[in-house]
């Protein structure tokens, strides 16, 4: 595996496939660390394997607004944070800023007292929404790019900036359009350190995330340790980037890391690290996509902090930076509990995305994993109560029946059935979750959508199905089941085999 590149001293990606489900797919596809490096003006590049603590560090430039994103979450779980949907005001009491496309003309207009809905018309100056702290990390609140009169190196304070804001404009009516914006992240950073907890924002990340999870490599500063490890920055002509401070922007793009460290908290956020930093409820909050954007903008869909874009049928999350003579990418596809990090030293390539390159060889291989992986079911621990015959309306028919294993197998049969769905696909095993509850999984590889003549079947709709099993009669049996998940309710049990006549 070589690829070209001509103008980077170094490059290291980090690929983390963390979390398979099964132990036989975790083998069949190892979790895959390389580092990758190339002497500048070498036409390939070297690939190996490398231990989690050996590959450099580097700038992650705008990969440091996962972390403001991180302690609004972890405020709002401690009920510091009453609502991620608090308005900036409720923390700052002088917060204000012209919003002069929330004007809607002669149209029917919805506003809420007291938990009843009233519509008014005609035109109306309103504040039809707010800047709020979770638009703020989602690039939905409409605040400006960067604080007038200002750059990305302005060393002023979080008064000043609420001052400077206070005759500007959003450039969109907040929650109505995705709009970039490294003010939104450094402004919220900076109140939920100043204002909510009362502790320096780097500070509280040091000592809530970077010690919690043992990433023990990054840092706000260029700490020695760093430094004896740290990729220089290149330009495109090869020459030296120089490392400047962000001052008040520090929370939008400061950081420094390894792949390794960022590897950490990738699998942290897909449920797949011995340390935990947010609950599972929270972290699917903060993996769901908020916002479908314009197509002017450079993503689909935004969420917190990400950028969202579909990816060979699966949800990509993903995060890139960019600053002087470093690039840089997080991205996760959490439905294959799959994390890529890649940080560069030298600008990113732009006749191909390397992430979408490199997404194109692994979720293959990690697709292939699975099919190839021999599926450990759980046997109920007393079948006796589901074996026999069902009906769904007289319609479609089932038989339960004891595998070898002790696991339970569904067969559908009737007239329908046999029409539609090919032998072979008939059959499905009962796996046990709890008390009376199943999974339904098939035994082998299906099409997703079955096609038969002019019909289709929608056999990836059944595959994980729950299977609700009713409380047992007099006799000791289940009279019947239902499948929520499938709108399919009452399937009861019959004496016997029916039969049929053509």
């Amino acid at each position: 595996m070589f690829r070209r590149f001509s103008h980077l001293y170094s490059q290291v990606i980090q690929v983390s496939t963390c979390g398979l489900n099964s132990k036989t797919a975790q083998k069949n596809l190892s979790k895959y660390n390389l580092c990758i490096s190339a002497k500048k003006g070498s036409s390939t590049l070297d690939l190996k394997p490398i231990t989690m603590s050996s590959c450099l560090s580097f700038r992650i430039a705008s990969l440091s607004k996962i972390f403001p994103t991180l302690m609004l979450y972890k405020l709002w779980e401690d009920g510091k944070i009453a609502s991620l949907d608090d308005p900036l005001e409720k923390y700052v009491e002088n917060f204000t800023i012209k919003n002069p496309l929330g004007k809607t003309r002669d149209s029917e207009l919805k506003y809420v007292t007291d938990g009843l809905i009233f519509l008014d018309s005609g035109e109306v100056q309103i504040r039809s929404s707010s800047v709020t702290l979770r638009r703020m990390a989602s690039q939905l609140s409409g605040l400006p790019r960067r604080l007038r009169a200002t750059n990305l190196l302005w060393k002023g304070k979080t008064q000043s900036a609420i001052n400077l804001l206070q005759d500007d404009v959003l450039v969109a009516d907040p929650g109505t359009k995705c709009h970039y914006s490294n003010l939104a992240f450094s402004l919220l950073a900076h109140v939920m350190s100043e204002r909510v907890v009362g502790v320096d924002y780097q500070r509280w990340v040091t000592e809530n995330i970077l010690d919690r999870l043992g990433m023990e490599d990054t840092s706000f500063e260029l700490t020695p340790g760093l430094q004896s490890q740290f990729a220089v920055g290149v330009y495109s002509n090869g020459k030296p980037a120089p490392l400047y401070d962000l001052g008040w922007y520090r929370p939008s793009g400061q950081m420094f890391s390894t792949p390794a460290d960022m590897a950490k908290l990738a699998m942290v956020l897909l449920g797949a690290y011995h340390r935990k930093l947010l609950e599972p409820d929270s972290l699917k909050i903060m993996l769901n996509p908020l916002f479908r954007c314009d197509k002017d903008y450079f993503a689909n869909r935004t969420g917190t902090p990400w950028e969202v874009n579909d990816l060979m049928g699966y949800e990509m999350l993903r995060k890139d930076g960019d600053l002087d003579g470093y690039s840089a990418t997080f991205s996760l596809v959490p439905r294959l509990k799959l994390g890529l990090v890649i940080l560069m030293a030298g600008s990113r390539p732009q006749k191909q995305d390397v992430v979408t390159k490199a997404y194109s060889y692994i979720v293959p291989a990690i697709e292939k994993a699975f099919r190839e992986a021999k599926k450990i079911l759980v046997a109920s621990p007393n079948p006796e109560p589901y074996i026999g015959f069902f009906t769904y309306s007289n319609i479609t028919f089932y038989e339960i029946k004891v595998g070898p294993d002790g696991v339970l197998i569904m067969q559908q049969f009737g007239p329908q059935i046999e029409e539609l769905i090919p032998e072979k696909y008939r059959t499905i095993k009962l796996n046990y979750l709890v008390e009376r509850v199943f999974r339904v999984v098939f035994d082998k590889e299906y099409p997703c959508v079955l096609r038969v003549g002019k019909a289709s079947v929608s056999l990836e709709a059944q595959d994980g199905q729950l299977f609700n099993f009713y409380v047992f009669n007099n006799q000791g049996l289940s009279p019947g089941f239902d499948a929520p998940g499938l709108n399919t309710y009452n399937v009861v049990r019959i004496a016997r085999r029916p039969t049929f006549t053509s």
